[in-house]
């Protein structure tokens, strides 16, 4: 009888959705998190295999005789050694299209935050602050306004252009820079650049590109030196797109404004990552693509992968 195991399910189902949609094809075993020496125990006997994060390298494949087919339950699939898959000749199928509303949303959420400080105000008011003030209404930061200002985008697939929708919605100039400079969006305001002049020219860069070897440190002290003062970088997209420490250099000395950042370089990140103390920089635990309804989508098109390979006709493969 066929078996489906799930390495690491807790992190995409933490009890508010449905593994059913898989046990209609096989019988499945969810373990919520596997440590490296028990992924060969736990995946033994499985033909299909379903990670998040759990490793899978080439050694650990060669222990596994009868799998047929590895699903990824994300969108990144550097977790698996392709390659080795090929030569066995299991396809490594992703899930590349479910977190793009949820990104998007959560990228401006930062940016909001550091151009408002919706949560300091907040905290301010309800601390007593507006109740003792001798006006009507005080602010303790900046407040800035983004019509007008120019959002650079680096990496304009799916999630870059929605959120160069949501920019240009609230009256920003986007920028973008990308290998491919194909479809260029319809309305106005809109150009391509270089990753050069994006830099020097936006006041929010957002990154959106996948983690490359030549993308790796992309955002490092040179590039960081080209933003201007006041500018802000956010990232949502992979954590070593940017180096760590050079970040928090730049912005403890002033060289940008600020930064906003759902990844980090490694994670969870040790505690004395250096971006956890810089100066004013927003981070959270790697939580864009996390909302229900991003998470629902991922596990029907996870399913989908699976029933599509069952049929014979495997689709978002990665090892092709």
């Amino acid at each position: 009888m066929k078996k489906t195991v799930v390495l690491d399910g807790y992190t995409l189902n933490p009890g508010d959705l449905s593994w059913d949609g898989f046990q209609k094809i096989a019988p499945i075993e969810v373990y919520d998190r596997t440590e490296p020496a028990k992924i060969v125990e736990r995946a033994r006997g499985a033909d299909f295999l379903l990670t998040n994060k759990t490793p899978l390298s080439t050694d650990t494949l060669r222990q596994l005789p009868e799998l047929r087919y590895i699903g990824v339950l994300a969108t990144g699939y550097n977790v698996v050694d392709v390659k080795a898959a090929k030569q066995r000749g299991i396809p490594v199928c992703n899930i590349p299209t479910y977190g793009t509303a949820s990104v998007a949303q959560h990228a401006f959420a930062l940016i909001l935050e550091l151009t408002i400080n919706v949560k300091l105000h907040s905290d301010a008011a309800r601390a007593g602050e507006w109740s003792a003030s001798k006006d009507w209404c005080f602010w303790k930061t900046p407040l800035t306004e983004l019509e007008g200002k120019t959002l650079g985008i680096v990496g304009f697939g799916r999630i870059g252009r929605r959120v160069a929708e949501v920019g240009h919605a609230l009256g920003m100039t986007i920028l973008a820079h990308d290998s491919v400079q194909a479809n260029p969006p319809p309305y106005h305001g809109f150009r391509w650049a270089t990753l050069e002049d994006l830099l020097r020219t936006s006041d929010v860069v957002s990154l959106h590109c996948p983690l490359f070897p030549e993308t790796q440190g992309l955002m490092n002290t040179e590039r960081l030196r080209l933003m201007k003062p006041a500018a802000l970088l956010i990232n949502t997209s992979r954590g070593p797109l940017i180096v760590d420490q050079d970040l928090a250099d730049a912005l403890n000395s002033g060289v940008i404004a600020g930064a906003g950042v759902d990844v980090l370089s490694v994670e969870p990140p040790a505690a004395d990552n250096p971006l956890l103390t810089a100066k004013n920089c927003l981070v959270t635990p790697h939580i864009a693509w996390a909302a229900k309804e991003a998470r629902a989508r991922l596990m029907n098109l996870a399913v989908d992968n699976l029933v599509a390979f069952v049929n014979g006709k495997p689709q978002n493969v990665v090892n092709p």
